[in-house]
């Protein structure tokens, strides 16, 4: 099984959708939100080296501003 960060922010249409893919693929993940917690936030600059959500880890391969269409493939 795949380890899946999900770094999001509050009020992003785009990491709402991604959200919602995520649940109804019923895959397992830890969702990061970074507006209101400035450690995530910073770990997500340092992993990704931008600050646009949404952002996955997948097994410690990053994906940074990434959209659904572009994660699907990747299941």
């Amino acid at each position: 099984m795949k380890k899946i960060i999900f770094y999001s922010k509050i009020g992003c249409p785009w990491c709402d959708e991604m959200r919602k893919f995520l649940e109804d693929q019923a895959l397992d993940f830890e969702e990061r939100e970074v507006l209101e917690n400035s450690n995530h936030f910073e770990e997500m600059k340092v992993k990704s080296g931008q600050s646009k959500a949404p952002t996955l880890d997948i097994d410690g391969e990053i994906y940074a501003d990434v959209g659904v269409e572009d994660v699907k493939k990747l299941f």
